[in-house]
């Protein structure tokens, strides 16, 4: 099973981040991501062996009791790009308010699926939703010139919960199924 951990947006927010994604249309080279799966990793697990899926989800009920973190308000708002403006690997939409609590809930199931022998990150977490991935460089202008002058917001909802969610490759692209939710 490839799996993992995340903030899913709710599914009213798929048309406007598909007129954001509209903007990057004559962007050659990007792929865009399916607006009605929009979400923010927390973490990526990768290939899970389904014995091991226990134990994953008991740490991911004690990582949420253990970050504190009641439901909140999240805005998702602004463009930004990994790794730089430069050279742009992902184009992505930022999160304004609920970023806090978002890294806090990070950090806390970082600190117990390591413990199960995951591999820790190893860069800083940023909350996002990921909106492309350039394959080429040829739009790289129309994507650097978006980052720069828009600063669009799709806009706000309650969290409740995380999900661990199980990706699945096919030839048309990810398909996402959750495995289970956990309540905040």
């Amino acid at each position: 099973m490839r799996l993992f951990v995340s903030i899913d947006l709710p599914d009213e927010f798929a048309d406007d981040i598909a007129q954001v994604q509209d903007q990057f249309a004559d962007a050659s080279g990007l792929d865009v991501t399916d607006p009605e799966q929009a979400h923010v990793t927390l973490k990526f697990l990768g290939d899970v062996n389904k014995g091991q899926l226990p134990r994953v989800k008991n740490a991911l009920r004690r990582a949420v009791s253990k970050a504190g973190v009641e439901p909140f308000e999240a805005t998702f708002e602004g463009l930004g790009v990994f790794p730089s403006i430069g050279y742009i690997n992902v184009v992505w939409l930022g999160v304004g308010d609920g970023g806090e609590e978002m890294t806090q809930l990070h950090e806390a199931i970082e600190r117990e699926v390591t413990r199960l022998g995951f591999d820790a990150e190893d860069h800083d977490f940023t909350p996002h939703v990921t909106l492309g991935r350039m394959n080429h460089a040829g739009g790289k202008e129309i994507v650097q010139d978006a980052v720069e002058n828009q600063d669009p917001t799709v806009g706000t909802t309650d969290v409740t919960e995380i999900r661990l969610t199980e990706s699945v490759l096919t030839d048309e692209g990810p398909e996402y199924e959750t495995v289970e939710s956990f309540e905040l």
